[in-house]
């Protein structure tokens, strides 16, 4: 697996275009990918239990795949919930424009694929999914988590898959030290060795 090579802005060698059908949202859907990125041949494990084991998300409002990849979390989001706005966010270039493209064949004018810098920072999500890169290193990840589930809006949910051997449990006490109070963070099942994990933001009633 070409870890490193995904993990850049700009990966190495030709953006060359392949065909790719993949299942998403009950579907079959004609789509494309491309080498020097995250999954390139279809949805990996850890992104098909998430898609398998998580309940829809939100109708409206705003949601957000963090690490969109060439867009299966994003899409599915999108295609379950068309009234909302999709945010799909990624350091690769290749990831941000094969997931608009995508979008675009499957005729979803909801979805918006950039890197992270490109999100206004005023905008609170109410659904966010992740299957987050793990693999990038835990200050890098870390630091990756606080930058956006403080982003959720006041009863918003985060729904994560982490591989059990890859450090989920101490993810789960990781984020229930680091989140203030107004977070809850629960593991919500198992499946083919991961964990789902759960983030909820409290929805405080006004005074």
């Amino acid at each position: 697996m070409e870890s490193a090579h995904y993990f850049s802005t700009s990966p190495a060698g030709p953006f060359t275009r392949k065909p790719l059908t993949v299942e998403l949202a009950g579907k079959p859907r004609r789509l494309r990918t491309s080498t020097g990125i995250f999954s390139p041949d279809g949805v990996d494990k850890g992104t098909a239990v998430l898609l398998a084991e998580v309940p829809d998300p939100n109708p409206q409002g705003n949601l957000l795949d963090i690490g969109c990849g060439w867009g299966p979390v994003a899409l599915t989001m999108a295609l379950l919930a068309p009234q909302s706005k999709v945010y799909a966010v990624d350091v690769n270039e290749r990831c941000i424009a094969l997931t608009n493209e995508n979008a675009a064949a499957l005729g979803l004018t909801n979805v918006v694929a950039s890197t992270p810098q490109e999100v206004d920072p005023s905008v609170r999500f109410d659904t966010i999914w992740s299957n987050p890169p793990i693999r990038i290193g835990k200050d890098e990840l870390h630091a990756l988590l606080k930058l956006w589930l403080p982003r959720m809006a006041d009863g918003g949910t985060a729904w994560l898959v982490v591989q059990k051997n890859l450090g989920s449990d101490s993810l789960q006490r990781w984020l229930a030290a680091e989140l203030d109070d107004s977070f809850t963070v629960t593991r919500e099942s198992t499946s083919k060795s991961f964990r789902i994990l759960k983030v909820t933001k409290v929805s405080r009633s006004p005074q």
